[in-house]
């Protein structure tokens, strides 16, 4: 085994959060295949990305899935989002409406700042110190 490809993050509608990751955080969509059953195969993936780690976005099926969309780490930030341009995307992001919960942080490991997702799950913006 040698990296982790995909993880899956639920989502409440296939198309709301492909506009998100693509439109807000620059994603690139690299797949949308109809499995035939109502569902999709969506996986979306930072563009120019080291190595191959996306998200596979899930539609919610039924009121256990449904309830853990936008808490899929219990209130923690659950995803982190390495930039080479902090600065830079975190302008980009803000202007394209992403909720960033805190101002940007300088910290030992580097710059940080806390953001929501469409649903509440919360991520880090980070470019990492040296």
């Amino acid at each position: 085994m040698s990296s982790i490809a995909l993880v899956t993050l639920v989502v409440r509608d296939y198309d709301e959060a492909i506009a998100f990751y693509t439109d807000a955080l620059g994603f690139e969509l690299v797949e949308d295949t109809d499995r035939g059953d109502g569902s999709r195969w969506v996986v979306v993936r930072p563009r120019g990305g080291l190595g191959n780690a996306g998200l596979l976005l899930a539609r919610a099926r039924g009121p256990e899935q449904e309830s853990s969309v936008g808490a899929q780490a219990g209130g923690r930030v659950g995803f982190f989002l390495h930039t080479e341009d902090f600065a830079g995307d975190h302008a980009r992001m803000t202007a394209a409406g992403v909720r960033f919960l805190e101002e940007p942080r300088h910290e030992v490991y580097g710059s940080v700042a806390v953001f929501e997702d469409l649903y509440g799950n919360r991520w880090d913006l980070l470019q990492p110190a040296g």
